[in-house]
């Protein structure tokens, strides 16, 4: 017989792969070695490759030059600047982001299509756009900033509007991540629970925020990689002061612009380094949450 009768599976069932005449399954894809080998090649030429050569470059220079290049006082104001940002706008957005899930998937009310249509609007919106509303709306002049200015809140060409400026760009990371797991979480845990007495902040801690935690990371990780190399956005609200907000990815551009290629590479590699380390923080804290939690 050269493969499995149908007959044999259960009314509605549909065989997913074939048994040939040796014992060998056909899937739909082909095995795991074509099949990785392709996924390894794809991941080194727009992954490792580009990257490499950013280490490459840095290797021109040597211990001195490189340290003078990515420890001058100027550069480490932009790190702090970048990273500190942009971990306070994904730590916003994990908040609000949440929030705002919630609501779309747990409430049904007027507009509910629009509102989260415009969650995706960041994704669509080009960066630039988004720097030049956001200037027009919070500088002094501008709609909302002509009315802080007076009590003294200063939003545009600050760090705080960075801040704004990266909320506005990483919030549908945490939102789309985030809403599918709200979807499909069983609501009948949280019947069972109030029916045993559990007050709503009980039921928000011990059976609801468990589930969704390893989306939360995601998100939270997402947003703030997002955030780290943004520049369109945020060069436009920052006003690029030296030592007080410029962020780092301006720095990079400088370099290049006055052709100093090694000094530009060397600041990179050092963003690459650090972001990396973060992002396998934050993947290591999502695994051990999985675990907790008994998923997979």
């Amino acid at each position: 017989m050269s493969g499995v009768a149908t007959s044999a599976l259960p009314s509605g069932a549909a065989p997913i792969a074939r048994v040939g005449a040796k014992g060998v399954s056909r899937r739909v894809l082909p095995g795991f070695q074509l099949t990785f080998g392709y996924s390894v090649l794809y991941l080194s030429l727009i992954v490792l490759i580009p990257l490499s050569a950013l280490v490459f470059k840095t290797f021109t220079m040597n211990w001195d030059q490189f340290w003078v290049a990515v420890s001058a006082p100027r550069v480490m104001a932009s790190y702090r600047l970048t990273f500190g940002a942009s971990f306070l706008a994904a730590l916003v957005n994990l908040v609000f982001g949440l929030l705002v899930a919630w609501v779309l998937v747990r409430y049904k009310f007027p507009g509910k299509r629009i509102i989260d249509a415009l969650v995706d609007l960041p994704f669509a919106l080009p960066t630039a756009v988004a720097g030049i509303s956001l200037t027009a709306l919070l500088a002094g002049n501008g709609w909302v900033g002509q009315f802080l200015e007076p009590l003294g809140i200063k939003l545009a060409f600050t760090p705080a509007g960075i801040v704004i400026a990266l909320i506005f760009v990483g919030l549908p990371f945490v939102v789309r991540t985030v809403q599918p797991v709200l979807e499909d979480t069983e609501r009948e845990l949280e019947e069972a629970a109030t029916s045993l007495g559990a007050s709503r902040l009980q039921t928000f801690t011990k059976v609801i925020l468990p589930s969704i935690m390893p989306a939360l990371l995601t998100g939270f990780a997402m947003a703030f990689a997002r955030a780290i190399g943004e520049y369109g956005s945020v060069i436009f609200i920052a006003g690029n002061m030296p030592m007080v907000s410029e962020i780092t990815p301006l720095i990079i551009i400088g370099k290049l612009e006055q052709y100093d290629y090694a000094g530009a590479t060397a600041v990179a590699l050092v963003m690459l380094v650090i972001s990396f380390a973060l992002l396998l923080v934050i993947n290591g804290l999502q695994g051990w949450q999985r675990r907790r939690s008994g998923g997979i």
